[in-house]
């Protein structure tokens, strides 16, 4: 009789305590009254009563619970959208969400609960008159630095020495931290100009000869 009476009154004191807090292990409903949690992959189908305990039922295709619960539905998996520089490097179970990580081009500016990626943009470029000094990481944006005096970029990956005109030069252009310096030649226009005098002498002098051994 006794132990009769104890299986009917402890149900009744351990799912109906009303007007106080339930236990880590249990969820309140509204009127008070607390329920065990159903467990990771499970979500809660029907609350518990006098008579039964919690029902619960597990997570459907695309959604997860990756924690004991009093919930009503589990969790959306997370979607790795590829343009925005995400793909799934671990796919999503009843237990646990997606794991994103970034495509190669770009770097992870946010992290997720599950120490994934949730967002990512694409590595910087470096601009004109800058090079990279470190190069863009899964987790790191680019670190460009300006060229050093007497270097130049023109595509902001490297900087190269500007150009030494040679004696037969002369500077055309100063350079620049983007363009090189632009040199011409010094004596173009001195061969032009002297060419045909040079022609006109040599025909003279030859002429002058030929006549000289004529009267010989």
């Amino acid at each position: 009789m006794v132990s009769t009476l104890l299986v009917f009154v402890i149900p009744v004191v351990y799912f109906i305590t009303l007007g106080m807090c339930c236990r880590p292990i249990e969820y309140t409903l509204s009127d008070g009254q607390c329920c065990p949690l159903c467990n990771e992959g499970t979500f809660v189908s029907r609350d518990c009563t006098v008579q039964y305990g919690t029902k619960c039922s597990s997570c459907e295709p695309g959604t997860f619970m990756n924690k004991p619960n009093g919930l009503r539905k589990c969790f959306s998996c997370t979607s790795c959208a590829s343009d925005q520089g995400l793909f799934a490097k671990q796919t999503c179970t009843t237990t646990s969400d997606t794991v994103c990580d970034v495509l190669s081009g770009y770097f992870c500016k946010a992290l997720a609960d599950n120490m994934g990626c949730s967002w990512a943009e694409k590595h910087s470029g470096c601009a004109a008159g800058q090079r990279i000094k470190e190069p863009g990481t899964s987790r790191n944006d680019t670190v460009c630095e300006a060229c050093q005096p007497g270097h130049f970029s023109t595509d902001g990956v490297n900087c190269t020495p500007w150009t030494e005109c040679s004696k037969i030069q002369k500077k055309v252009k100063e350079g620049s931290s983007s363009s090189d310096v632009v040199c011409g030649s010094a004596s173009r226009n001195h061969f032009i100009l002297t060419l045909p005098c040079s022609l006109c002498f040599c025909t003279i002098m030859g002429l002058f000869i030929k006549g000289l051994c004529l009267c010989d």
